[in-house]
């Protein structure tokens, strides 16, 4: 009689994340493209905490290159590489800190152990990286606008004396940046359900 081994139950992704994991183990220059695929996650991640561009540019850097450094020690045990990212993120950012004296609203370190880290929220992670990018698309003076208002908290005064506009003049900006992020993820959630209409599909005359 013949023993099979139980099937997989790694979706696509998890297999193709799962093996750059290991290339990247064996060769750190396929690390590159494991940095592409979490960037936007782990700045999104550290900028709604710390509210400040140059600050989460600094710490993002810091992580990927902890990341790197330490790339050996990541074993796979089925949870997400960006989860183990996230965590060097919080590390990083309470080690922030502690140095400037503020307080951020950041993930207890205990809260995103490697048991923890299996249900960590990593779709509402997503859902803020795809914000992200979604602000880099729009034009100069919005993308500016939403950035400084939103990700850094500042106000309106304080953006429209950086910019050299007027109040009325950023709050168009931002009305108008608004509304473009809002058509964008209507777009997407429509197209979502789209294709998970399709692909649930059943058999039949009708298929």
């Amino acid at each position: 009689m013949v023993v099979r081994e139980p099937a997989s139950t790694e979706s696509p992704e998890q297999v193709e994340e799962r093996l750059l994991v290991a290339a990247a183990q064996e060769d750190p220059a396929r690390f590159a493209e494991l940095y592409e695929l979490n960037f936007e996650r782990v700045y999104a991640f550290i900028a709604r905490r710390v509210g400040d561009r140059d600050a989460a540019e600094d710490l993002t850097s810091e992580v990927f290159h902890k990341a790197l450094a330490n790339l050996s020690r990541f074993e796979w045990r089925g949870v997400p590489f960006a989860g183990w990212l996230l965590r060097i993120a919080a590390n990083a950012i309470a080690d922030r800190s502690k140095r400037t004296g503020r307080e951020v609203a950041v993930y207890d370190p205990s809260e995103l152990s490697e048991e923890a880290t299996a249900g960590l929220d990593l779709e509402g992670v997503e859902h803020h990286a795809r914000l992200f990018r979604m602000v880099g698309q729009l034009p100069g003076d919005q993308r500016d606008v939403i950035r400084m208002r939103f990700a850094e908290q500042m106000s309106i005064r304080d953006i429209a004396g950086k910019l050299k506009r007027t109040e009325g003049a950023v709050k168009q900006l931002q009305f108008r940046g608004l509304q473009s992020l809002r058509a964008q993820l209507v777009a997407v959630s429509i197209g979502r359900r789209s294709s998970t209409k399709v692909s649930r599909k059943p058999g039949g005359k009708d298929a």
